[in-house]
């Protein structure tokens, strides 16, 4: 096994599972990826990493899996991220502030790839784009709350969109856990 032969062209995911997990054994997997995930609620993150492949792919250093909270970056005194939205309508929205710090923050550490948030209006998830995701070296996950983020973020700071299906979830956090189990 390659690279290549399990990360690129069309498998049905158990084949791909099947060849990724070998790969993993054989430990002949040559890439190195790091995921920067930010979230407001960081703990939802300690099950999903610690078991099977994603947790063997973690202790084998083939990804790099970073959780950091966005309160971490707030400049309130009672580390709150939301406001109501910039130019109004209903519902608080994440300020881009503490976005901003926090994503400039890893810009400085590393080039990314790709900067990605969660929206049900973003490109649909499907198999060829994992497969291609799964190729990048440093992506930043952007897991919205609320009625999302400040509209400037989706402007200014995302390289790409993404839903994981047709409907409305409480945060990113959930897509941004199938995402990486996609695409590690």
């Amino acid at each position: 096994y390659n690279f290549y032969n399990f990360a690129v062209g069309s498998y049905s995911p158990t084949v791909y599972l099947f060849r990724l997990n070998n790969a993993l054994k054989e430990n002949v997997i040559p890439k190195k990826m790091r995921i920067d995930i930010i979230t407001t609620h960081p703990k939802m993150f300690s099950g999903a990493f610690a078991h099977s492949i994603l947790k063997r792919a973690q202790d084998k250093k083939i990804v790099k899996i970073e959780i950091h909270d966005l309160r971490d970056f707030s400049t309130k005194k009672s580390k709150s991220i939301d406001d109501y939205q910039y130019g109004g309508g209903a519902g608080m929205v994440i300020n881009i502030e503490p976005i901003d710090k926090c994503i400039s923050k890893l810009k400085k550490e590393r080039d990314y790839d790709e900067i990605i948030y969660f929206a049900p209006d973003g490109e649909n998830l499907s198999q060829a784009t994992c497969n291609m995701m799964s190729s990048l070296k440093n992506i930043i996950l952007l897991c919205g709350h609320y009625k999302g983020v400040d509209q400037r973020v989706r402007d200014n700071l995302i390289t790409r969109e993404i839903s994981i299906g047709d409907y409305v979830l409480t945060g990113g956090e959930i897509p941004a856990m199938v995402l990486c189990d996609s695409i590690i």
